[in-house]
């Protein structure tokens, strides 16, 4: 037979759900928030037919499912300088010289060339275009020739790679299309003896990230 304190204990023991049923009333208030907070904007769009509101989102209506799409604006992710050593800092800090002195050139260079593009096309005649092609050559050493005279080799080739970025062409492309393919084979050979290359193509992912880097900075207007 069973004593009086089996029966006790387990009396005791059967309190315990309903000692702790605020408790778990609370807990499941929470969760039951948190997920209509999660659930509430997909059963709203599932509500709804695909469409595009022209602000970057679409909602997909599936038969069983919603998919939301929403179109972000891309981030720019630049380095900390905090996180450089000394060694970093100083190489960073005088391609970062370089980049600005050399970068406004190839962003007006860009717009000249749409430019002379347009007015190139309009002539019927090779001489017209010959004739053209010195008039702008003229031009453009009056305006830049003091500036180039005076750049360093590892300008230069910044310079070249950022022609590339802006116009979409490389160097030798461009004297290619201007003034002809001997031409751009000589400018070629003599920037090779500089240590340039006119072929050189911008390389935004690796090889000139860093100047990447430091051109989203400008025109961000953070440097």
């Amino acid at each position: 037979m069973l004593n009086s304190d089996y029966w006790s204990e387990k009396f005791a023991l059967s309190l315990f759900p309903l000692l702790n049923l605020r408790h778990m009333r609370i807990a499941m208030g929470k969760w039951c928030t948190l997920f209509f907070f999660l659930i509430a904007p997909v059963l709203a769009v599932a509500q709804t037919k695909a469409e595009t509101t022209g602000k970057g989102e679409t909602s997909v209506t599936l038969p069983d499912d919603s998919v939301i799409h929403i179109n972000l604006k891309p981030i720019d992710i630049l380095p900390d300088k905090k996180d450089m050593s000394p060694r970093q800092l100083r190489q960073y800090t005088l391609l970062e010289y370089k980049v600005k002195k050399v970068y406004p050139i190839a962003k007006v260079a860009a717009i000249k060339l749409k430019e002379y593009n347009r007015v190139y096309a309009s002539f019927k005649t090779a001489r017209e275009r010959k004739d053209y092609v010195k008039s702008v050559e003229k031009e453009l050493f009056k305006e830049y020739e003091g500036e180039l005279r005076t750049m360093k080799v590892s300008e230069g080739r910044i310079l070249i790679k950022l022609l590339d970025r802006e116009t979409g062409n490389s160097s030798y492309e461009i004297i290619k299309e201007f003034k002809g393919g001997l031409s751009a084979f000589f400018w070629q050979s003599v920037a090779k003896l500089f240590g340039h290359d006119l072929k050189a193509q911008y390389d935004p992912v690796l090889e000139d990230r860093l100047i990447e880097y430091i051109v989203c900075e400008i025109d961000l207007g953070l440097i």
